[in-house]
């Protein structure tokens, strides 16, 4: 209780209780103009406290102090007590203290586009991925006041220290209240106003020191510079950084440029969609460069032609193989050429057999001879010859169809009694020696002995004849023979019957016909 010599009158105590009001409700009004990121208590009964005190030495008023602060403080204790944190904050109750809210944990892609996340006091903010963040402790909070204590308000952040109170100017429009407060702040915060320290946004007004190609980021209490992306810093200048030479950004090559690079792939491949991998170009798909096929392979393709075809120098072409120059054995006459391919072609009198050899075509039997009624067609290897159907020549008759024999006496006494006329054919060039013919008596004998020779048409010598036994001898070609020719023999048999002492001689005439090939 007060001691006072003034009267407690009801019209004092009227005028008491409201000026406590408003005086109470003023400081409520001051409490909550608080620094971001602070705690606010509202309504605190010792402010109250000390306000009467002072009012009473003010006024000198006698009031009945003790029933009017009883009064008071009854009604501000009603008023529960309590702490909020501004937006970016939260409580924590075991510090008693306001939490920055971690909002790039909090939030899912908190930054679009490829930026990346750095928390900030009471927000966050979205920066280049290759922003150099400086982490400070600049901003941590304060212990919460003991709401019982008759202690001012918290200092805002960052701490600032109380300056004692100026006394009162004697000149001058702007006096400080002795009951006012200074502060000073830290470097880079500036007093505002309501006597607050606030962030220096050097970068808005001019204060830093960031070079022209450098970006200017405000921090709390400082500030930041930051290069483009693909420069780095070198002092207050900004020089390429050469990405190719930190680490394998391409798949094949990796090619800097200033503030960036790009990559490059190697031959048959081209840029995926990520613009660093490489994948492989289908060139079959894309232009079918070959002529004849085209196989894709990793990185490249490999062209293959048909068959009949050899690839070209360029390795896409195709060029035609000429078989025929390969080899003379492909064809057993001419061998012909075509794109491709080849084929084998005959000469006339023969055909194509198995699509490489040649077969003598037999006029006589197909009908395309053209040899007369009255003579007799002989096929040969390449074509056909007409003999006469009756060779039997003065004085010979003929007695069977290839037998003459010679009846008059007189006229044949230097004659063989018979000539028996057989024909042959044989291929030119044939390997010698070669049996060719094989001469044999008709009529077998006892006691008879028989010999043979060759009695006409072997001038040049191309024959021989080889007894085999006493009935029979062998015709032997002796010389390659070329054709066409025709070559006429008689081989003469001579039979000794040695009971009788009689000779007989018979001749065959054997016509040999080369053909003009050696098939």
């Amino acid at each position: 209780m007060f001691i006072t010599s003034a009267t407690c009158t009801p019209t004092n105590i009227q005028h008491l209780l409201h000026f406590l009001q408003n005086k109470s409700q003023r400081a409520r009004i001051r409490n909550k103009n608080i620094t971001r990121g602070h705690l606010r208590q509202v309504g605190d009964p010792q402010v109250i406290a000390v306000l009467l005190r002072g009012l009473v030495d003010m006024l000198g008023i006698c009031v009945c102090l003790f029933a009017v602060f009883t009064h008071v403080l009854s009604q501000e204790a009603e008023e529960p007590v309590y702490y909020t944190c501004t937006e970016g904050y939260e409580y924590d109750s075991t510090k008693e203290q306001c939490r920055d809210i971690d909002e790039c944990e909090l939030l899912e892609d908190a930054c679009k586009g490829g930026m990346q996340c750095v928390n900030h006091f009471g927000g966050y903010l979205c920066l280049p991925k290759s922003a150099i963040i400086y982490i400070s402790k600049d901003g941590e909070q304060v212990q919460l006041p003991d709401p019982v204590s008759a202690v001012s308000a918290v200092p805002a952040v960052p701490a600032v220290l109380p300056i004692q109170p100026v006394p009162p100017r004697t000149t001058g429009t702007h006096g400080i209240s002795p009951n006012s407060r200074t502060i000073r702040c830290t470097a880079g915060y500036t007093a505002d106003e309501q006597n607050f320290c606030r962030d220096i946004d050097e970068c808005a007004t001019g204060r830093h020191t960031c070079g022209p190609e450098q970006t200017c980021y405000n921090t709390r209490g400082s500030y930041t510079c930051q290069c483009p992306q693909g420069y780095q810093k070198n002092g207050d200048h900004c020089v390429d950084r050469d990405e190719c030479a930190l680490t394998n950004y391409c798949m094949h090559r990796c090619v800097n440029t200033q503030g960036s690079y790009y990559c490059e792939c190697n031959a048959g491949h081209k840029l995926a969609s990520n613009n660093h991998s490489c994948v492989d170009v289908n060139e079959c798909d894309v232009e079918n460069p070959c002529q004849h096929h085209c196989y894709n392979l990793i990185g490249s393709f490999l062209c293959q032609c048909d068959q009949g075809y050899d690839l070209a120098v360029d390795k896409v072409s195709c060029q035609d193989i000429d078989e025929c120059s390969f080899s003379s054995f492909l064809c057993q006459y001419q061998c012909v050429n075509s794109p491709g391919s080849y084929s084998c072609e005959c000469p006339e009198g023969y055909q194509l057999q198995g699509n490489r050899l040649c077969q003598d075509i037999n006029e006589c039997e197909s009908g395309t001879h053209n040899c007369q009624e009255d003579e007799m067609c002989w096929n040969y290897y390449g074509a056909f010859r007409c003999y006469p159907r009756n060779p039997c020549e003065a004085p010979y008759t003929k007695t069977a169809e290839n037998r003459c024999i010679c009846r008059s006496q007189a006229e044949c006494l230097n004659l063989p009694p018979s000539i028996v006329y057989k024909y042959m054919s044989i291929q030119a060039d044939r390997t010698v020696p070669a049996d060719i013919f094989q001469i044999q008596a008709t009529n077998m004998y006892t006691n008879t002995q028989n010999t043979f020779r060759i009695k006409a048409g072997n001038e040049a010598g191309e024959f021989f004849l080889r007894r085999s036994s006493n009935v029979s001898a062998m015709l032997v070609l002796t010389k390659s023979l070329s054709g066409p020719r025709e070559y006429v023999v008689d081989l003469e048999m001579v039979t000794l019957h040695l009971t009788m002492n009689y000779r007989s001689i018979s001749v065959l005439r054997l016509t040999i016909i080369v053909g003009p090939y050696a098939f």
